[in-house]
């Protein structure tokens, strides 16, 4: 067992080692400092492992701080109920059985799995139980030190936060047995990259309980909370045996690693399935159009439940969302107040809410994955010309799609800042129904801009570009940054407004400039 837990730690690091730099390679600005030679440089390998033990650290701690920081504490804020510890207890366990549904670590297929079991012949019972523990340790540790933190900070009693790390941990293994006796009954082992109907309509209904039920003023008591608990620790503790009992861990690892030489090009298989499913097969689909306007017309009318499925669902969410916050304001003076003054200090939260309702990614995957993995092999595809042109075609389809959605919240917003009680003034008004649209547009030119200067995808559409995954890390921290600002709506919107439109256009010369050179496929 020591033998396979430093062969698996020297693997571990050696996988993230490469994969470091690997990434460094493809920054515009170190790529040509770094030839290929260097793989083999002592140092530099030293100053990656440097790295890859920042990045294990940052796993088992960031993760979990954001996680209690978003998932729980933020909503908390937003809730009017006195009883927080209830509140704060009663997400945390529905969150963590959400949590159990997608990952209990076991069977999580990824690349260290297949070097190590398929391709290096390791133990698979030994490998699979040092892996399982390491994360296992990482989570208790993660959750032991943020759920003291965040738990004490809301009024749940120390015993009850010490409890918290091995109720998540037994939920882990409880499901984790789950999965044993699936594989012992049918033969067929779990791949947690696929999960199923059951999982996702059992985490809708969770997410709703989680966070519909505190709204409510419906909370169970701490009491309650804690026999659950105590109750899912205990059974834990007997799944735990059955776990380091399993002897088909081979064969199940089999069963969800061979198939796949590479695990991201299965995933990726698995996205064109998706992807397939919702294209239109129809040879009737046709259009007037020539050239690229011919082109552009029909990807978008045999992707148009690809393209528009998702955006009309959310359309229909936020309104009915919006709809009922009007009743609201109109029904209880003490909710519009409330209201009004969020909305005349918070317009800098509706940046991280447009950033998570826009489509612009799954947009430029459809395109690469469905058109430009073949087109970018002709040289005329990529004339400065043509570039541009397709671009503003593209843009146009990808800001309509967006502005469905952006639209309903501006008027949704701004029908809503009127109901609430003195909040009279047209101009923030006005703002507020210009502004969220050009979120909207802005979040649709970032990500196509990004998607023309960098193209992140190779040929079996694998993410292979540091350079996009950084520039998508930046946007995700500034718009979350941007909620802690406590700014006039007006002096914000207007601000919005011009950033959005001088972005545009310096967008569109970059493209002009600089797309014919960085649009082409990834090795």
């Amino acid at each position: 067992m020591n033998k396979t837990l430093r062969i698996s730690f020297s693997l571990r690091n050696a996988y993230k080692v490469n994969s470091i730099l690997y990434s460094l390679r493809q920054l515009p600005l170190i790529k040509r400092l770094l030839p290929a030679s260097l793989y083999g440089s002592k140092g530099l390998n030293r100053f990656a492992a440097v790295l890859a033990a920042i990045w294990e650290l940052l796993s088992a701690f960031l993760g979990k701080y954001l996680y209690f920081l978003i998932m729980l504490s933020l909503p908390l804020n937003a809730y009017q109920t006195g009883a927080k510890a209830e509140a704060f207890l009663h997400m945390l366990l529905c969150l963590s059985v959400i949590g159990s549904l997608f990952n209990t670590y076991l069977f999580n297929p990824t690349k260290e799995k297949y070097y190590a079991v398929i391709l290096m012949r390791m133990d698979a019972r030994q490998y699979a139980l040092v892996d399982y523990a390491y994360n296992m340790v990482k989570l208790l540790v993660g959750f032991l030190v943020f759920g003291m933190l965040f738990g004490l900070a809301w009024g749940v009693p120390v015993w009850l936060c010490l409890l918290a790390p091995f109720f998540v941990s037994g939920l882990k293994m409880i499901a984790a047995v789950c999965q044993l006796a699936t594989y012992e009954k049918t033969g067929r082992a779990v791949n947690e990259n696929n999960p199923g109907k059951f999982q996702w309509i059992a985490a809708a209904v969770l997410l709703a309980a989680a966070y519909g039920l505190p709204a409510l003023g419906l909370l169970p008591p701490l009491w309650f909370a804690a026999a659950v608990m105590l109750a899912v620790v205990l059974t834990g503790a007997v799944a735990l045996k059955k776990i380091v009992r399993f002897q088909h861990f081979r064969a199940c690892y089999q069963q969800i690693l061979h198939p796949a030489v590479n695990v991201q090009a299965a995933a990726a298989a698995s996205r064109r399935m998706q992807h397939d499913r919702m294209i239109s097969a129809d040879t009737a689909v046709t259009s007037r159009k020539k050239g690229f306007e011919y082109f552009n017309e029909l990807f978008v009318k045999r992707h148009r439940k690809l393209l528009w499925k998702s955006s009309l669902r959310l359309t229909g969410i936020c309104a009915a969302i919006l709809c009922v916050a009007v009743a609201g304001a109109f029904l209880s003076p003490e909710f519009g107040r409330q209201a009004g003054i969020f909305l005349s200090e918070k317009l800098p939260w509706f940046v991280f809410f447009m950033y998570l309702i826009n489509r612009g990614t799954g947009f430029t995957q459809a395109l690469f994955m469905n058109c430009d993995h073949s087109l970018l092999t002709y040289s005329f595809y990529k004339r400065p010309k043509f570039v541009l042109k397709l671009f503003r075609l593209r843009l146009w389809e990808i800001m309509k799609v967006n502005l469905l959605p952006a639209c309903t919240v501006g008027l949704g917003i701004t029908a809503l800042y009127l109901a609430c009680p003195g909040r009279a003034d047209l101009l923030v008004c006005a703002v507020y129904a210009v502004s969220i649209p050009a979120l909207s547009i802005f979040f649709s030119v970032h990500y196509l801009t990004l998607y023309y200067l960098v193209q992140p995808y190779n040929a079996g559409t694998e993410l292979k570009s540091a350079t996009y995954q950084i520039a998508m890390w930046g946007t995700y921290l500034v718009c979350f940054f941007l909620m802690n600002l406590e700014i006039p709506a007006l002096a914000f919107g207007i601000t919005v407004i011009a950033f959005c439109l001088a972005y545009c256009a310096v967008s569109c010369v970059l493209v002009y400039k600089m797309a014919p050179r960085t649009f082409r496929l990834r090795m």
